[in-house]
């Protein structure tokens, strides 16, 4: 079997190894040594497992020129694109969610798990759509479609549920906080997932009120019932802004359960804290409190440029950079939370620099993993399966001038300065 040899590549702890792809996977990973034809040198790049976005909305994704949200909150984006759905044929989806995976290849995502809105003014539209996008793009970008039903669960919202995941869906969703009654809406939607044997992943607590704590009740319905086939609680902002005593409760409940936390911050940022004029609150979950207690605690991009955030470049690294700068969490830790950890979430293989592992991999130019966190730079190759799915290579001219000289004075001590 023939090796296509990766040289020179710097890894995430600092070290530099070539590192052998055969079969789809990672077959050596060995000390730097010249290399030959046919080899990619990536010295100057950091090599990491590539990158997987645990919650998308293709279906909306793309839509920010057509779709205004004036008030710029949740609500305000719900009803904008309630408004707009009726309008979007099945092409125009499936054409924008195959622009959105687009980007998000090129940028080092191989695996995708995306909400799609079902009942209401798009019946099974989006769903037929993504469908027909998820069987297309199989083999380079894996595909994973949530249900998105609306609210009263216990009406119309359940029955959607159910035709969804008999009809292309693979795992249930819903927003049970903002449904009439929350906590059964809850238990409806994960009746659901244990009746069609899928898991479920539910927008929960998308808020800042402290009185919706539906994580909760999820977690508690979790243990309780054994449910076997994996959960995932996306948002969970409310968690935040309970007391120390609640949040270390809560995430403890939530770890027993092994139930996997996404964090947004991205969206929720720009969605959440709109009313509090003075000291606006950041519009995060509690991810510090999660990871104390041991749960899994994941980031995604959520919205690529729709009401929900016009913004956004559907790259990992900005969501990767902003749990650094609105989670506290280290540079390490913050990649891990886009690459390990939404791998986990979404029940894929683990994905190593070692052998053995799958060659799902993305290198970024970068003298080591905090300046390929730090610059984000576009310049990037991506392989899936051992096989090259994309490269990016940019060329930068600058007009700028010589570099100054060094004096060779010696340095004197700033001790007391």
């Amino acid at each position: 079997m023939s090796i296509t040899w990766l040289r020179n590549a710097a890894l995430a702890d600092g070290r530099r190894r070539d590192v052998g792809l055969a079969g789809g996977l990672i077959g050596a990973v060995t000390e730097p040594r010249p290399g030959g034809p046919g080899d990619v040198d990536l010295d100057g790049y950091v090599l990491l497992p590539s990158f997987v976005e645990p919650h998308a909305h293709l279906d909306k994704a793309l839509t920010a020129s057509r779709v205004e949200n004036p008030a710029g909150d949740l609500l305000g984006a719900i009803r904008a694109m309630h408004a707009a759905a009726g309008g979007f044929t099945k092409a125009d989806i499936a054409r924008r969610a195959d622009r959105a995976l687009r980007t998000m290849l090129a940028h080092g995502t191989t695996a995708v798990r995306s909400h799609v809105d079902v009942g209401s003014s798009v019946g099974m539209r989006a769903l037929e759509a993504l469908a027909e996008v998820r069987a297309a793009w199989a083999g380079i970008v894996d595909v994973q479609l949530v249900a998105l039903v609306g609210n009263p669960l216990a009406g119309e919202g359940g029955a959607n549920l159910r035709d969804a995941l008999r009809n292309g869906a693979d795992i249930a969703g819903g927003c049970p906080h903002l449904d009439p009654e929350p906590d059964r809406a809850v238990g409806i939607c994960l009746d659901a997932a244990g009746e069609a044997g899928r898991p479920i992943d539910l927008h929960t607590d998308e808020t800042l009120d402290p009185g919706k704590l539906t994580l909760a009740t999820l977690a508690d319905l979790v243990l309780r019932t054994g449910f076997p086939h994996g959960a995932t609680a996306s948002h969970c902002v409310s968690l935040a802004v309970q007391p120390v005593a609640v949040q270390q409760r809560v995430s403890e409940l939530v770890s027993a359960a092994g139930v996997a936390v996404v964090a947004l911050p991205q969206t929720n940022l720009y969605l959440q804290g709109r009313d509090h004029p003075v000291g606006p609150p950041r519009g995060l979950t509690a991810v510090r409190a999660l990871q104390a207690a041991g749960a899994l605690v994941a980031a995604g991009g959520d919205n690529l440029r729709d009401p929900f955030h016009p913004v956004g470049r559907g790259d990992p690294l900005e969501v990767a950079a902003l749990m650094v700068t609105a989670g506290h969490l280290s540079p390490a830790a913050a990649v891990a939370s886009v690459t390990a950890a939404p791998r986990s979430a979404l029940g894929l293989p683990g994905v190593a620099v070692e052998p053995g592992a799958p060659a799902d991999l993305v290198a970024l130019r970068g003298e080591d993993l905090i300046a390929a966190l730090g610059a984000a730079d576009q310049d990037r190759l991506v392989w899936r399966a051992g096989r090259l799915v994309a490269r990016t290579t940019v060329s930068r001219t600058l007009h700028a001038p010589a570099p100054p000289e060094i004096s060779a004075q010696p340095e004197r001590s700033l001790e007391g300065s």
